[in-house]
This record gives structure tokens, C-alpha cells and sequence, in this order.
């Protein structure tokens, strides 16, 4: 049935996927997604409801809301994967989710501005969608224009643009945060070396870090008030002139 499904897929979008599950697989990929995954459960266990949607390339299990009943899994033919679809033809109703998270979906994505429509317009009224990707003004995002692996193929987008998207399609920004300040090496003495910084970094909340979280919250559409109906202008009451009577003509 999933073969079947993914007869005519985009080709070019698979392959993409599957270099981006194998990169996350790797160390640098690991060491991006332990501190994200500890980042996004501090930030998803604020929320509640009945349904959680993860699309993302990563083959690790992600971040959990404990509030949340329902966890679901959506994304190309992979392991882990639980609803089989590509990124602009989500198999949901409108408004079907009360959370919505896309973690590097747009960085390994060819077409990011219809799989954030597909994201919007699976949250409901008043839901959140969050977004995780790659900060291009970080080391991360510098080393992904040397890389000869594929992070080449992130596409990285800043924050403050993925943010302007979000507005455009009626989403308010509740929070953004930065996380990952080690630098991209892959030996593990480097890495347990900079767990001091990550820490130190992690407090001050600056702009360099690997990658950024964005949590924004859908708007409610309220009801639109009623115009008064239009008055047309009259025009000025004249005085008419009173007509004399005469008196005489009434006598005998």
C-alpha cells in the first residue's frame, strides 16, 4: 500500500530526505539533536490537548508533550514514520491538530512554503505550530557552506524570515530560543570539552546558537463586527414663506 502510495512521488525529494536521515545519524547530526531534544521537551510540556503532529527527516524519536494523548509521526516511507505523505499533500482535515512540529522540515525541504501551509493549516484556532531549523548565522549554518556531506542541502532559513511566514499566515510569535552554541566537530573529547560553554551560552539566550525554536500560536478569527448602515446626506430643511391672509376678503 506504501510502495503504491509513493509510486509517483518527486524522486528528488526522497533522495533529500534519505541524505538528511543518514546526516542526522551521524555525530554532528546526534549532537544537534541531543540538545534539541532536551530544548524542545522543556518547551512542548507547556502544552495540552489531544493531538500532536511531527513532521521531520530525523529518524530519532522526538520530543514528547505529556499533556498531549495523541502522538503522530507523518513524513516520507521511513521507519518511524506512521502516516505515509509528502510535504505538501498532508492526509489531515483543517484544524485537525492542536500541535504542530516541524523539525528541520524546512531546512531539507523543496518546497518550504507549501509544507508550512500544509503545517498551518492542519493547526487549529488557537494551537501552536513550532518550528526547529538550522541558524544560518551560526558556525553550524557556516559550516554548512563548506560541507561536502549533506548539510550541504539544508536550505537554513533565519528565524526572522520563517517568522515573517508565519505571520502571513496568522500566526502570532509567543517564543523564540537559540540552542547548540558548540561548535560543529565531530570528535567527542571536543565535544565533552565545550559542554561547559553550551552551558554558559545556553543561559545567555544569544543569537549564535545552532539552531532555533519558534513557537507561535494560531489566531482565533472573531467574528466581524456589523457596519452601521449608510446614512445619505438630506439636504437642508428651508423655511417656506408664510402666505398672508387677507382678513377683508373673508368679511361681508
Amino acid at each position: 500500500m506504501t510502495e503504491h502510495a509513493f509510486a509517483q512521488a518527486d524522486a528528488q525529494w526522497l533522495e533529500l530526505i534519505g541524505l538528511a536521515r543518514e546526516w542526522f545519524a551521524g555525530p554532528l547530526g546526534q549532537l544537534l539533536l541531543r540538545e534539541e531534544h532536551q530544548a524542545l521537551g522543556e518547551e512542548l510540556r507547556k502544552f495540552f490537548g489531544g493531538y500532536l503532529v511531527h513532521y521531520g527527516p530525523q529518524a530519532d524519536a522526538p520530543a514528547v508533550a505529556e499533556q498531549v494523548q495523541h502522538h503522530v509521526r507523518l513524513g516520507a516511507p521511513l521507519p518511524g514514520v506512521q502516516i505515509v505523505c509528502e510535504e505538501q499533500a498532508w492526509p489531515l482535515g483543517e484544524h485537525a491538530a492542536d500541535l504542530v512540529v516541524l523539525q528541520h522540515g524546512l531546512d531539507f525541504s523543496l518546497s518550504p512554503h507549501g509544507l508550512l501551509r500544509e503545517a498551518a493549516r492542519a493547526v487549529r484556532p488557537g494551537g501552536h505550530l513550532v518550528v526547529v531549523g538550522i541558524n544560518p548565522w551560526s558556525p553550524w549554518g557556516v559550516r554548512r557552506v563548506f560541507a561536502a556531506d549533506a548539510l550541504r542541502k539544508a536550505r537554513c532559513f533565519p528565524a526572522s524570515r520563517v517568522t515573517d511566514w508565519l505571520n502571513l499566515l496568522g500566526f502570532a510569535l509567543e517564543k523564540k530560543r537559540f540552542g547548540c552554541y558548540c561548535p560543529p566537530l565531530a570528535s567527542p573529547a571536543w565535544q565533552a570539552r565545550m559542554a561547559g560553554w553550551e552551558r554558559t551560552a545556553g543561559r545567555w539566550q544569544g543569537a549564535g546558537g545552532g539552531f532555533y525554536i519558534l513557537v507561535a500560536r494560531k489566531l482565533v478569527v472573531g467574528l466581524r463586527p456589523l457596519r452601521p448602515p449608510r446614512r445619505e446626506p438630506m439636504g437642508k430643511l428651508l423655511p417656506l414663506p408664510l402666505a398672508k391672509v387677507n382678513r377683508r376678503s373673508g368679511e361681508h
